[in-house]
Formats: C-alpha cells, structure tokens, sequence
C-alpha cells in the first residue's frame, strides 16, 4: 500500500478550478517532491491530503485513510508531521518548552533531546524563540514537525531562509528519516535540493499534473542530445582529435552528441592509446531547473 494515493483528484471555488483531474502516489519511505509555480494549487493539494481541505471529486488516501473522513482525522493528524513556511509558536517560549508541550500531543513523541539534536539546536535548547535567528527559527519548525515521530512528514519549502550550512544539515536530516522509514512529501522551488533529495517528483501547472518520473529522467531529462565538453591535451588542437568538436574559449572544446556512449569511447580510446589526459571531462545533460522551466511555460 502506498503512503499516499491520489486519483483523478479535482478541487474548484466556484467557477475557478484549484486542481484538475490529478493522480499520483507516493511510496512508503520515499521522498516525493511536487513542484509547480506558486497558484498551480500545490498547497490545496497538500491541504487536501492532510485532511484541513475537502476535495470536490476524487479518490484520496493519505497512510491508507480517507482524510476527509472524520472518524479517522484524529488518528491522521497524529502520524503526520507537518513543516510549514513560517513558524507559529509564541515567542516567549524556549525551543525546549515549544518542543515539550508539541510532544504532548503524540502518543509515542521523539525524545526532546533527540529532537533538538537532529535539527541542530542544542546551543539554543533553552533558548527563547524571539531570540533566534531566522534560520534557528527555520530548524525549530522541522522539530515541531517530526516531534511526533510521524510516518508521512509534509515539508513545505523547508530551507528556505537557510544558510548553506543550514541546509545541508536539513538535507541529511531528510535523508536519515526516509531511510527511518518516514515518508516525505516535499515542495520547494530548489531544483538542486530536488536533485539532492527526491525519489519521485510530480510538476503541476495550470491545476494538473504535467509531468512525473525521477529527477533524472522526468520531462525525457535522460534521453536526447548531451554535452561532453573537456581541455584539449597539450600540443593537441581540435584536428588531432577523432571527432568533430567546437572550440569555446582558450583550450576548451565541446561536443553535442545524442550517441555519447560511443562518442565516449571513441574519445577516450584516442587518449588511451597516446597516453593523453583529458583534463575536465565531463557529460551535461539538460538541468532539472531547464525542464521545469520547459514543463511550466509550455502549460503556462
């Protein structure tokens, strides 16, 4: 059984239609990234997923359970984790207080302590919320939303306001709780954290899904045309060389190939065999960041 399940899943405010005819699922453990322009209605799918929104037509299923049925929504909300995009706690409370009076709510809570651990605020455990820096603020908030030691954590946009360091620690705190076995539904607008992260990722335009797949592979990123680009070796010039190629600036060269398997071989074979390096090789594909673009502006 997946963590969630989505089919055919509609949402509409009188004549305007938030969400259209969208189906997915995300599997148990894994972390899934839905990514779309702000006003694609990501958050009224979230919203719906959790339980705090009704749909107007579809199947759902959120940890095997209908969040709009009311029998199960307290049972729900307690296995579920919830990061938003700003901190609501009262500023006149410790992070170690703030994190206490949360993991009261649970049944099995994560230990305090650990909590405090794992988001990096061990300095600033008796800490007064006002007094921490927009980034401690930021990892409080991933606390608040994994004290509960929850099977499907919900993350909305959750390094934004981060330092570089902040972030990675956030990242590898993701990745210790997939391999935990939590499941991560994610948004954000970090193609790089997207890359870093995510399992499957599912692009929303214009209320309905465009695009799925890996971020390797989603919008057709693994197939089509790439770009070997590297150093010509010394006392070479691009006539030496096997294969046609595009001189950039000073001695770098590139190739646009479709075929680079063989392209590599016959590249590196020639090196090989004249005892030459080919300093700064390397294989670009189309980013991440060009397909969402292509995805969003096609249905925008």
């Amino acid at each position: 059984m997946p963590a969630v399940a989505v089919r055919n899943l509609a949402k509409s405010y009188g004549n305007k239609q938030a969400v259209r005819d969208v189906s997915f699922e995300v599997q148990k453990g894994d972390v899934f990234a839905l990514l779309g322009p702000n006003g694609a209605g990501k958050t009224t799918i979230i919203e719906i997923l959790e339980g705090f929104r009704e749909r107007s037509s579809g199947h759902i299923e959120t940890l095997g359970v209908d969040p709009a049925d009311r029998s199960t929504q307290r049972w729900l909300r307690s296995h579920t984790g919830v990061v938003l995009q700003e901190l609501a706690v009262e500023p006149f409370y410790s992070v170690r207080q703030v994190l206490s009076r949360n993991a009261g709510y649970y049944e099995s809570p994560r230990p305090i302590d650990e909590v405090i651990e794992l988001v990096g605020l061990t300095e600033k455990a008796d800490a007064r919320i006002k007094n921490l820096s927009g980034g401690q603020q930021r990892r409080l908030d991933v606390g608040l939303g994994i004290i509960g030691n929850p099977a499907l954590l919900f993350l909305d946009e959750p390094t934004t306001g981060l330092d570089p360091s902040g972030r990675r620690a956030t990242w590898d705190l993701i990745r210790q709780l997939s391999a935990d076995g939590t499941t991560v539904m994610l948004t954000t607008h970090y193609m790089d954290e997207v890359e870093a992260l995510a399992d499957q990722v599912a692009v929303l335009a214009n209320a309905e899904i465009v695009a799925t797949g890996t971020p390797s592979s989603i919008g057709g990123r693994d197939l089509g045309a790439v770009t070997i680009r590297f150093t010509l070796p010394d006392a070479t010039s691009p006539s030496d060389l096997p294969l046609e190629v595009q001189s950039l600036d000073g001695r770098q060269v590139e190739i646009h190939t479709e075929d680079e398997l063989q392209v590599l071989h016959t590249l590196t074979g020639w090196a090989l065999a004249r005892g030459a390096t080919l300093p700064g090789l390397s294989v670009q594909r189309v980013t991440l960041e060009d397909i969402y673009l292509k995805l969003t502006r096609e249905d925008g």
